[in-house]
């Protein structure tokens, strides 16, 4: 059986290794194997995966593996960066992807961390340093309608709203209402602090 060869985005529009980020308070760095429990922990949890369009429910270590065995091994520019506080434990994670040839700002927070700032500063800080290698890029994102603290976060970023349609959420199993929005450099508002 053959496969399609992959065709790699070429370096001119890619914005080199995943960086290793600090923050007044966080320590954004590279996902690695050893992150695999606490990728389970957060994403079984329906209060955060229901938030996330391509997150089964439940989710195992198992799934966490095959995940983080795809993101190490991909031949892509994107950047997987685990969130932690300093101290290495994964609380959460931001990425910025190719998807369907577009960049994309995607993100989660372990619940216990929710309301501190810290997706704004986490997501501030990647978006910061990815824009300093890759000026010209958009980033696309967005959010699930009742996702209210995410449409905040990333307004507070400088997203501006392109429209709304029905997403199919895989641990909803259903359709929902889904806001997409997208950001350049010159609308990037980074937070105090990173």
């Amino acid at each position: 059986m053959m496969t399609a060869p992959q065709h790699p985005i070429p370096a001119a529009v890619a914005p080199g290794p995943c960086p290793m980020i600090e923050t007044r308070h966080l320590v954004l760095r590279p996902v690695r194997m050893s992150d695999a429990d606490a990728i389970a922990e957060t994403l079984n949890d329906w209060q955060v995966t229901r938030m996330l369009s391509r997150v089964p429910l439940p989710y195992s270590r198992d799934d966490a593996c095959d995940w983080l065995n795809r993101a190490r091994s991909a031949v892509t520019p994107d950047w997987q960066l685990a969130i932690t506080e300093g101290d290495d434990v994964m609380i959460g994670l931001v990425s910025l992807e190719i998807r369907h040839g577009r960049w994309h700002l995607g993100y989660w927070l372990n619940r216990f961390y929710w309301g501190q700032g810290l997706m704004s500063e986490a997501a501030g800080a990647a978006l910061s340093r990815f824009f300093r290698r890759m000026p010209e890029a958009m980033v696309h994102s967005g959010a699930y309608a009742d996702n209210q603290a995410s449409l905040r976060i990333q307004d507070k970023l400088g997203f501006r709203i392109i429209r709304c349609s029905d997403l199919f959420s895989a641990s909803r199993n259903a359709m929902a209402p889904h806001i997409e929005t997208r950001l350049t450099q010159p609308d990037f508002i980074a937070p105090k602090g990173i």
